[in-house]
C-alpha cells in the first residue's frame, strides 16, 4: 500500500498583524507595531501550497481561527456586546486586544503532534492538540484547533484525537515544532524524535537563562504515552539552552528532519553524539538507515540561522531518493547561508536542490516554511478517509485565492484592531470558508 507525507499548511487569517507578542522570537519582537498586509500574507502561503502541489507533493489546508477572540476577552472581564467588548479592551488593555487578534494559528507546526498509524499501538493516526501555554495569544487556540482537526480527520476507524495537555508550565507543549519522525518509508514503523527545552521536575537538565524553554520533557513523554508509542520507537533529546537564549524558540528553527535524514546545526542539541547514536540504533531496528547532515558553526552561525530561518525549511523526499529543501527568500539574502546552500547542493549529497519562496509577511512575524505546515503521514486508505474538502487541488486553490481577494484587507495596523467591523469581516469570511473546505460548524460564532 502506498503511503505519503501530506503537508497541511495553515491558511493565514484575516487579522494577520505584527503585535510583537512572542518573547524569545527575534523576528516577532523586532517587527512589532509595523503595519501588516493580511491579503499578501495569505496569498504568499497559498502560492507555496500550489507550488508544492504542482511538484507532485500531497498538500492540504488547515483553516485559521476566529479573531478577535471575543470569548477570551469576556473571560478576562470585558462585557457588553461584541463591539463594546472590543471597544473596552482597546481603551483599557490594548495588549490584551492585540493578543486576542493574533493570527498565530497560521503556524500549524504548533497545532498538534501527529503520530502515524505505523507507530501507534492501536494502528490509528493520533493527534494531540498543543496547549501552547507559554504565550497567552497562543494558549487560546487549542479548542478551535481540536474542532478543525476533528472535522478534517473525522473517521474514528483511522484517526484518534486527544485533548491538549493540562495548561500548566510543567506540561508546556508546542506541538510538531519540537517533533520529527524518521522512517524508511512513511507507511512503515519509524522513530519519533521529541526535542524538549527543559524538564519540569528534574533539575539535572540545564535551562536557558534569558528566554523561556517552551517544551518540557514531561509534555513530550505524555504525548508519547497518549499515542501508544513503543519505547524502542521514541528518542528524547534536549535542545541546547544556549541557542534558545539566542532566539531558537522551537527546535524547527535549528533542525529539520525527513525520512532517514536529520539536517541540523552543530549547536542545536546537548549530548549530540549520544542522541545521533540512539537514533541510528533505533531506526536500524526497523530497517532504516539514519543519516545526518550537520551544518558547522564556522559556515553558518546561530545568528545566521535565526535571521534566515535556514532550518525552518521543508525537507522533502523526491522520487529518485534525493531531497529538496524549501527555504524562505531570507536564506538567499544572507551571504553566508546562501554560500553554504550552494556548496551543499553541489556536493552530490542527500540534499540536491533548494527552492526559494517569498514568505516575507510570515517571516516578519517569526515563522518560515516549516512553521506554516503540519506533516501527517498517511497510507492511501487513510488519505481517502480525510475530508476531501481540505486537500489542495487546482480548483480549490482558485476558490481560496478568490476568497482571500474578496475578504482580506491589504493593510492592518494596531489601531485597526479596535474596529468592531474587523470581527464582522472575519466571521463572514470564515463562515464562507467552512463551506469551501466542507468543515461544518467549527467556530464559536457558528456553534453558540
Amino acid at each position: 500500500m502506498k503511503s505519503y507525507e501530506v503537508n497541511f499548511d495553515g491558511l493565514v487569517g484575516p487579522t494577520h498583524n505584527y503585535g510583537g507578542l512572542s518573547y524569545g522570537n527575534v523576528a516577532s519582537q523586532s517587527n512589532s507595531q509595523q503595519s501588516s498586509n493580511p491579503k499578501e500574507a495569505a496569498l504568499q502561503g497559498l502560492a507555496k501550497m500550489k507550488a508544492l502541489m504542482d511538484m507532485g507533493f500531497q498538500q492540504g489546508v488547515l483553516a485559521p481561527q476566529e479573531r478577535p477572540d471575543v470569548a477570551a476577552l469576556r473571560r478576562l472581564g470585558f462585557s457588553g456586546t461584541d463591539a463594546q467588548v472590543i471597544e473596552r479592551a482597546a481603551k483599557e488593555a490594548m495588549p490584551l486586544l492585540v493578543a486576542s487578534c493574533s493570527a498565530s494559528s497560521m503556524w500549524v507546526a504548533n497545532a498538534a503532534t501527529v503520530s502515524p498509524s505505523a507507530d501507534t499501538a492501536d494502528g490509528r493516526v493520533h493527534f494531540t492538540a498543543a496547549n501552547l501555554n507559554c504565550k497567552f495569544h497562543r494558549s487560546i487556540e487549542h479548542p478551535t484547533t481540536s474542532r478543525v482537526l476533528g472535522a478534517m480527520f473525522a473517521n474514528q476507524q483511522h484517526f484518534a484525537h486527544h485533548a491538549a495537555l493540562p495548561a500548566v508550565a510543567q506540561f508546556g507543549d508546542e506541538g510538531a515544532a519540537n517533533h520529527t519522525r524518521f522512517c524508511r518509508e512513511y507507511g512503515e514503523a519509524g522513530v519519533e524524535f521529541f526535542v524538549f527545552g527543559r524538564s519540569a521536575f528534574d533539575n539535572r537538565f540545564p535551562a536557558p537563562q534569558k528566554y523561556p524553554a517552551r517544551q518540557t520533557l514531561e509534555a513530550s513523554q505524555a504525548v508519547a504515552r497518549l499515542h501508544g508509542l513503543r519505547d524502542e520507537g521514541v528518542v528524547y533529546a534536549q535542545q541546547n539552552p544556549n541557542v534558545i537564549d539566542q532566539g531558537v524558540f522551537h527546535n524547527d528553527v535549528i533542525a529539520v528532519g525527513n525520512g532517514e535524514v536529520l539536517f541540523y546545526h552543530e549547536d542545536a542539541f546537548l549530548e549530540t553524539d549520544k542522541m545521533l547514536a540512539e537514533l541510528q540504533g533505533k531506526l536500524a531496528k526497523v530497517g532504516g538507515n539514519f543519516q545526518s547532515v550537520c551544518v558547522p558553526r564556522s559556515a553558518v552561525t546561530v545568528d545566521d540561522a535565526v535571521r534566515s530561518y535556514l532550518f525552518n525549511s521543508q525537507l522533502l523526499s523526491r522520487p529518485d531518493g534525493s531531497m529538496l529543501l524549501i527555504v524562505p527568500q531570507e536564506c538567499q539574502a544572507n551571504e553566508r547561508v546562501w554560500a553554504y546552500l550552494q556548496s551543499l547542493t553541489s556536493s552530490g549529497g542527500l540534499i540536491r536542490e533548494v527552492k526559494v519562496f517569498d514568505l516575507k509577511q510570515s517571516m516578519q512575524n517569526g515563522g518560515g516554511p516549516a512553521c506554516l505546515r503540519l506533516r501527517v503521514a498517511l497510507n492511501e486508505t487513510e488519505l481517502a478517509a480525510v475530508n476531501p474538502g481540505v486537500i489542495m487541488t487546482a480548483p480549490l486553490y482558485g476558490s481560496l485565492t478568490a476568497w482571500v481577494e474578496k475578504h482580506y484587507r491589504d493593510r492592518l495596523s494596531e489601531t485597526d484592531l479596535a474596529d468592531p467591523q474587523l470581527l464582522l469581516e472575519c466571521r463572514t469570511a470564515l463562515d464562507e470558508l467552512t463551506q469551501i473546505l466542507k468543515l461544518g460548524a467549527v467556530y464559536p460564532f457558528q456553534i453558540n
